[in-house]
């Protein structure tokens, strides 16, 4: 292990690449050879150099782990969801990475979940699938499909060893216990059965990693007999596949970033020819949902913010309103029941349910106490039901799950997320923390919310510590959530933050295209202006302000270390898409295409290409004072490739070399890091110890 810098890689050949008369040199570009030696050899070397500069911070690393590992019910269950005569739930064993899923038959009389409150094993349980007996022998292991068939027979699933998200999909008989000779490599997330379990629709990508076919596998046969069911030869789109809550279609998902197709089959007659719902126009979105005798479409043409609309089952057609467009709230998504329709929405900043009863009725909206939170539906697999199961957090209360009357309006607690008591031996509580809503003002004079908590002792100084998170694309909201490692950070008096930028979903579409494209800076100078408000407001100084962010939020780390590098006392960048020009110019490398419509085509708009290189991290390094950066990758990771990161370590070290860089590459996972429960909560603690080290924390 060594303390030294490692060497200077630009000693190899430079690549040049001319794009609009413009000649760029990369110094870096050998990097992207994954399977070259002086490459591993490279990350191999930032692996030892990074361990050494951490090398003091082993034992908070420790203690910082234990603290996670001591607030958390290690052997603990999940409430059971109940479909066709079982009850459905993963439960996780002390000392094990990976999860149990299980069942166990519904028993007379049982109209409630049996909750079990120490985590052990229903009586009379079904193991299905052991991850940790699949995951032996591997450092990673991930779960694609799980997807139990209508008649409780057969179990579709898929596994990857290595993180690159290409699954192997098989077969297992609940019946018997025997894994099927049925085994069909490199698929994808997403399957649906036939009403009758003998046929399974999957999907597989492309070269470029793309969902690009839907495939019909008769079960007990070889995969070289499944039958192409669609393909999609436009790049721009994704494929996926489902069945529907009734059981009765199932759904071919056909999507770019702006424009829509859906085709269904009916689930009795899965040789059927998919029938077009509606077909594709360009910029109108839509999804479809069965109930009853009509086929609900969630859909944006003429409404922004989406409406609520219907067609025949029987014979798709025109569209019947249902729900008009109301700037302003975000219609999300829509559940159908048999008697009831669910609909995700978001207005003012806050996600929200309301129902509808079918048949008469007037709709509601269910209602929540606490000023920030976050709540959504969690898995309601029957459709002839009159409770639905909500999953509900916020920043200080533990992840909560209750069952909603949707006829009654009654809501019972089924569970909350067990917190045990951290090192002082306190147990959890609530009431010793505060969340807020805060507001900057950006550069063009639009309000950017902010969602904050911290320890109810924190002063409002300046002198406290804080980390402030952000992602800001495609249309992702960061709505509040809770963390238990997060609580090692409050307790040591740190205020956590979350800017709700431009690019993010937070505000409604408006709020995702002001943040997109050509209109993409929106998203860093929010950022910035967060930063800068929370100096000025007294929550923090800037010499005590640590970003934080992932993958397109690892964009935005890297862009606002160029455009305001005094802003912030460090910066953590995890699987960052920060040499984005370069990707996006190349159509042969996972997701670029697809991505065009989310930032523009630099290869063929000249305009493009000017404004992503104007504000890509990589190509706008610059001999400037930067705050202290961790970059953390995967070697396997398909949708931010690990060379990103490495390149840009690399070009700060040789423009700004008196700054504090380090690199993390995990040699065997992929775009979510660690697999495994403890190895994830081991990587939360090694960023944990970082950032309390550069707060003065530690």
């Amino acid at each position: 292990m060594t303390t030294e810098t490692p060497e200077p890689v630009a000693k190899r050949v430079p690549s040049e690449r001319t794009h609009h008369g413009d000649t760029v040199v990369d110094e870096y570009a050998w990097l992207a050879a994954k399977d070259d030696s002086e490459t591993i050899a490279h990350l191999t070397a930032e692996n030892a150099y990074t361990e050494a500069r951490t090398a003091h911070l082993a034992g908070l690393r420790a203690q910082l782990f234990e603290e996670t590992r001591r607030r958390t019910q290690e052997t603990d269950l999940s409430v059971p969801t109940r479909k066709d005569g079982y009850w459905y739930y993963t439960r996780t064993v002390e000392g094990q990475q990976y999860g149990v899923h299980c069942r166990r038959a519904v028993r007379d009389g049982e109209s409630a979940p049996p909750i079990s409150a120490d985590g052990a094993p229903l009586d009379g349980e079904e193991v299905l699938l052991d991850g940790n007996l699949l995951a032996e022998g591997h450092d990673f292991f991930s779960l694609g499909a799980f997807d139990v068939s209508p008649d409780g027979r057969w179990l579709a699933y898929s596994t990857d060893f290595a993180g690159d998200e290409r699954f192997t999909l098989r077969v297992k008989d609940l019946k018997t216990g025997e894994v099927l000779v049925d085994e069909v490599p490199d698929t994808f997330y997403g399957t649906a059965w036939s009403t009758d379990a003998s046929t399974l629709f999957y999907v597989t990508v492309d070269e470029a990693w793309r969902p690009n076919r839907v495939w019909r596998h008769t079960v007990g046969t070889p995969s070289s007999e499944d039958v192409v069911v669609h393909q999609e030869d436009d790049e721009r789109f994704w494929v996926g596949v489902e069945l529907t809550r009734s059981e009765r279609f199932v759904v071919i998902d056909i999507h770019s970033k702006i424009t829509s197709e859906v085709r269904v089959i009916p689930a009795a007659n899965p040789t059927g020819e998919p029938a077009i719902i509606a077909p594709r126009r360009q910029g109108v979105e839509y999804s479809v949902e069965h109930h009853g005798h009509r086929f609900l479409i969630l859909h944006n043409d003429g409404a922004e913010d989406f409406a609520l609309a219907f067609t025949s089952a029987d014979a798709p057609g025109d569209w019947t309103p249902l729900i008009e467009h109301s700037p302003g709230t975000r219609l999300e998504s829509v559940d159908a029941f048999e008697n009831h329709l669910v609909v995700s929405l978001r207005s003012n900043g806050l996600t929200g349910l309301r129902v509808l009863p079918v048949g008469g009725g007037d709709a509601y909206e269910i209602d929540f106490p606490e000023p920030i939170y976050s709540v959504g539906l969690d898995a309601n697999p029957e459709y002839r039901t009159r409770e639905v199961r909500l999953r509900y957090t916020s920043l200080v209360t533990p992840d909560s799950v209750y069952d909603f009357d949707l006829v009654t309006r009654q809501m019972v607690l089924r569970k909350q997320k067990p917190v045990r008591p951290g090192p002082d031996g306190r147990p959890y509580d609530p009431a010793d923390y505060e969340q807020h809503r805060d507001w900057a003002l950006a550069d063009d004079g639009t309000r950017v919310p902010i969602s904050l908590v911290c320890r109810k002792d924190t002063p409002r100084d300046g002198s406290a510590p804080c980390v402030i998170y952000g992602y800001g694309s495609y249309e992702a909201s960061m709505d509040p959530w809770f963390s238990i490692p997060r609580l090692s950070l409050l307790d040591r008096g740190v205020i956590f933050a979350v800017a709700h930028i431009r690019g993010g979903g937070e505000l409604g579409r408006r709020w995702y295209d002001q943040g997109k494209l050509l209109a993409k800076k929106n998203t860093f100078t929010d950022f910035v202006a967060c930063a800068r408000h929370l100096v000025k407001a007294g929550w923090t100084a800037s010499d005590r302000l640590v970003a934080r962010g992932a993958s397109a939020g690892g964009l935005l780390m890297g862009a606002v270390a160029n455009l305001a590098p005094d802003a912030f006392a460090g910066i953590v960048a995890q699987v960052p898409f920060v040499d984005a020009l370069t990707s996006i110019l190349d159509p042969s490398l996972p997701l670029t295409v697809t991505e065009w419509e989310e930032w523009g085509n630099p290869l063929d708009d000249p305009d493009v290409y000017a404004y992503m290189k104007s504000y890509t991290p990589y190509e706008n390094v610059a001999p400037v004072d930067y705050p202290a950066i961790l970059a953390v990758t995967s070697l396997n990771d398909t949708r931010v490739l690990y060379h990103e990161p490495a390149k840009w370590v690399a070009r700060l070290r040789a423009v700004a070399p008196q700054g504090d860089y380090l690199l993390k590459t995990e040699m065997g996972a992929g775009h979510g890091g660690p697999s495994g429960r403890y190895d994830a909560w081991r990587e939360e603690a090694f960023i944990t110890a970082w950032i309390l080290d550069r707060l003065g924390r530690s």
